[in-house]
C-alpha cells in the first residue's frame, strides 16, 4: 500500500507538471510574466497529499517573506498560496530537473561558501522586489523540527535597510499541526528517503500558513534586529500553536 501511495502521487505531480509546462513555455515565449509556477506549486502540494489552509491577512503590496522551515513541502504550500520566489542555496541549481522547475519561478540562488558574493546577492534581491513578485527566505538556513526556532540569519535581511520602497516583511509560520513530527526533515536525513516518506505517508497533510503581522523594516536600526523582530514574532505563534501533547510539561 505504501508503494501504491508513492506511485499514485508521483503519478499527480508529473500530470501537474505536463498541464503547466506547455502554457508556461507559452507565457515565457510571449514574454509575458508567466503565472503558471504557481499553479504548478499549488498543484503540486495536492499532489503531494497536502491541504492548505490560510489564516491572517497576507499584506497586499511588495511583500519580503519570511517564514520558518519544516519540510520541503513547505515551498510548495507557501509558493502555491503566495506566488513568491524563494532564495536558495546554489546547489539547488544543479539538481536535475529541480533546479530548472526552480529557476523558473525566479528562484534567487545565492552561495554559502565564495566570499565577496553579498554586494551581488543583495542586488539581485533587490532587482526580484523591484519586479513586485513577493520574495520568500527561510532565514534558518535549513529545516527544523517544527517545535521551535533555529537562529535567524540575517545577512540577506540587509536588502531591506534602508528600505527599498514601500516594501513590508510578512512573517509567516508554516504548522502541519499533529503531523509536524513525521513530516520534518532533519538535516542528517537524506533528500530521497524523506521524500519517500512523505510520499508514502497516509492520509492527507493539513498545512496552515499563518501570515502574522507585517514588519516595517524602517522601524528597525539594523538587519539583526529586524531579524530578532520577525524571529520572535514566528516563535510566539509555534509556541501558541503547539499541539497539547508536544508542549514541555510544567514543573511539579
Amino acid at each position: 500500500m505504501p508503494a501504491l501511495r508513492r506511485t499514485a502521487r508521483i503519478a499527480a505531480l508529473t500530470g501537474s507538471l505536463l498541464l503547466c509546462l506547455v502554457p508556461h513555455l507559452l507565457w515565457r515565449a510571449a514574454g509575458r510574466p508567466s503565472p503558471w509556477p504557481r499553479h504548478f506549486l499549488a498543484l503540486a502540494a495536492r499532489s503531494v497529499g497536502a491541504r492548505v489552509r490560510i489564516e491572517g491577512h497576507p499584506f497586499r503590496g511588495d511583500s519580503f517573506i519570511i517564514a520558518n522551515h519544516v519540510s520541503w513541502v513547505d515551498i510548495l504550500a507557501l509558493g502555491g498560496a503566495t506566488g513568491s520566489a524563494f532564495v536558495a542555496h546554489d546547489g539547488i541549481a544543479g539538481w536535475p530537473v529541480i533546479g530548472w522547475l526552480a529557476a523558473q519561478n525566479n528562484t534567487l540562488f545565492v552561495s554559502r561558501s565564495r566570499r565577496g558574493t553579498l554586494s551581488g546577492q543583495l542586488d539581485a534581491l533587490r532587482a526580484a522586489l523591484a519586479g513586485h513578485q513577493p520574495v520568500a527566505l527561510f532565514p534558518e538556513g535549513t529545516t527544523g523540527d517544527g517545535r521551535a526556532l533555529l537562529p535567524f540569519k540575517p545577512t540577506l535581511l540587509a536588502v531591506l535597510l534602508p528600505p527599498p520602497r514601500a516594501v513590508m516583511i510578512q512573517p509567516v509560520h508554516i504548522d502541519y499541526g499533529a503531523a509536524t513530527d513525521g513530516i520534518a526533515w532533519h538535516s542528517d536525513e537524506p533528500a530521497g528517503v524523506n521524500a519517500r516518506r512523505v510520499m508514502e505517508r497516509r492520509g492527507r497533510l493539513d498545512v496552515t500558513l499563518r501570515f502574522l503581522e507585517p514588519v516595517d523594516p524602517a522601524a528597525c536600526p539594523d538587519r539583526k534586529a529586524l531579524a530578532a523582530l520577525t524571529q520572535e514574532r514566528i516563535a510566539t505563534s509555534i509556541a501558541t500553536h503547539l499541539p497539547p501533547f508536544a508542549r514541555p510539561t510544567p514543573p511539579v
